[in-house]
């Protein structure tokens, strides 16, 4: 890995710091983190007092995967954010602290939001 990379890397893991200090998860508001690769994007919805995932979804899911088949990543992570509403509609979760994980909100991880709140979460 390039010096530059491993600056980039540093640089977003300190950022994921800084937010995770002020974005707590509780049994009643858990946290929704996203992280996203080159290539897919994964959601987990954290009770961060139980130390427990109660939700989890990515791109790789199967039924996630054949949805957003063939579209753009700004398209994916909405279908993305959308479905993982769904799956929290099923946990009766309503609302949730969003946790962009050191990301700039833009982009995919703002679409991933914008999919959520479309889907029924609250922020």
């Amino acid at each position: 890995m390039s010096n530059i990379c491993k600056k980039k890397q540093e640089l977003r893991l300190r950022r994921q710091k800084s937010v995770r200090g002020r974005v707590r998860g509780t049994a009643d508001r858990p946290r929704l983190s996203v992280f996203r690769s080159n290539n897919h994007m994964y959601c987990q919805i954290i009770d961060d007092t139980n130390g427990t995932t109660l939700v989890a979804l990515s791109t790789l899911n199967s039924n996630v995967k054949a949805m957003v088949a063939g579209k753009k990543p700004v398209e994916q992570a909405n279908i993305l954010g959308k479905e993982l509403a769904k799956l929290c509609a099923e946990k009766s979760i309503s609302k949730v602290a969003f946790d962009r994980n050191g990301f700039i909100y833009h982009g995919r991880i703002e679409a991933v939001a914008a999919g959520a709140r479309e889907g029924g979460l609250d922020f």
